[in-house]
């Protein structure tokens, strides 16, 4: 999942190389993992009114789903 996560956020931001995924494990066996982007791709990785977050959370739920896991995705500043 966190290659997953690292190969999206790359193609949205300018600065991919300051990109961090950390994998957290979360309550009730819930992963949680966070993404870390530089101060100036926020925007760019949240997008107009959580849309493009709202997307990439859709597809690792999604993919989540096929490996029988419980994934979550927060985006860190």
């Amino acid at each position: 999942m966190e290659e997953l996560v690292r190969a999206i956020a790359a193609a949205l931001v300018e600065n991919p190389d300051a990109i961090e995924v950390i994998t957290v494990d979360g309550e009730e066996g819930t992963t949680v993992i966070e993404l870390h982007v530089a101060p100036e791709d926020m925007g760019k990785v949240i997008g107009k009114q959580g849309r493009i977050a709202k997307a990439l959370r859709v597809v690792v739920k999604a993919a989540a789903v096929k490996e029988n896991k419980k994934v979550s995705v927060e985006i860190m500043q």
